[in-house]
C-alpha cells in the first residue's frame, strides 16, 4: 500500500494489481477525487494516508476517508452514527453494515452539486471530534476495537468478509486484537489478518 498522500492521486492505493495503470479506479475517478480532497482541505481537516487511502482528521480523530471503486468513488465518514443526515444522503456500503456512512458519486457534476452539503456534514463531524463525543456502544454486540471499525470503513471488502465469518471466528480476531496494548500493534495485526479474513478463516486457522 502507498504511504505518501500524493501517490494515491498519481498511482492509486497499491492494494491491487491495477496499481499505477490506466485501469486503476483512483485514476479513472481522478477529477472527482481531487474535488472531494479540496472540500476536505477547505473544511480545515488534516490530511494523511491510512489503509492506502487519503484520510482526513481533526482533533486527533478520523473524520472521513476517500475511496475509489470501478463503479463509483466515495467519501465515507467515521462515527457516522453521530451525524444527523437530515438530507438522507448517507448510504450503507453493504447489507451487513450497521450504519449508513458514505456518500457515493458517479460523476463530477454530482460532487459539484454537493459541495455545500459536504461542508455541512464535515463541519458537524469536526464538532463531535473536538468535543470528544463518540457513538454509544451496543452492549449486545461483540466489542470491535476502534482500529478495526475504522478499517471496515476504509475497506468494505474486509468488512463484508468479516461479517460472513462465524461468531467464533469473529471472536478469535477480536480477542487477538484486544490483547494488543498499542494501537500500532492492533493496526499491524489487522493488516496481517486481512488475507485470512477474506479467505473465511479464523485467527488460529491455517
Amino acid at each position: 500500500m502507498i504511504t505518501q498522500i500524493d501517490d494515491f492521486f498519481a498511482q492509486g492505493c497499491g492494494r491491487c494489481g491495477r496499481f499505477a495503470t490506466p485501469e486503476c479506479s483512483a485514476l479513472l475517478w481522478a477529477e472527482g477525487l481531487a474535488m472531494l480532497r479540496q472540500v476536505c482541505l477547505d473544511s480545515g481537516l488534516d490530511e494523511t494516508v491510512k489503509w492506502g487511502h487519503p484520510c482526513y482528521t481533526h482533533a486527533g480523530r478520523n473524520i472521513a476517508i476517500l475511496g475509489a471503486f470501478r463503479g463509483d468513488f466515495r467519501l465515507s465518514f467515521f462515527n457516522a452514527a453521530l451525524l444527523a443526515d437530515a438530507d438522507g444522503v448517507l448510504e450503507r456500503p453493504g447489507p451487513n453494515t450497521r450504519h449508513a456512512n458514505m456518500i457515493r458519486f458517479r460523476d463530477v457534476a454530482s460532487v459539484e452539486a454537493s459541495i455545500a452539503l459536504l461542508r455541512t456534514y464535515l463541519t458537524e463531524a469536526k464538532g463531535y471530534a473536538a468535543s470528544g463525543v463518540k457513538p454509544p456502544k451496543n452492549t449486545n454486540e461483540l466489542e470491535v476495537p476502534a482500529e478495526l471499525a475504522d478499517a471496515f470503513i476504509a475497506d468494505p471488502e474486509l468488512a463484508g468478509a468479516f461479517a460472513q465469518l462465524t461468531p467464533g471466528r469473529q471472536r478469535s480476531y477480536l480477542y487477538h486484537l484486544k490483547t494488543a496494548k498499542k494501537s500500532s500493534t492492533r493496526l499491524a495485526r489487522i493488516a496481517k489478518a486481512r488475507p485470512k479474513i477474506l479467505a473465511g478463516k479464523g485467527q488460529n486457522e491455517r
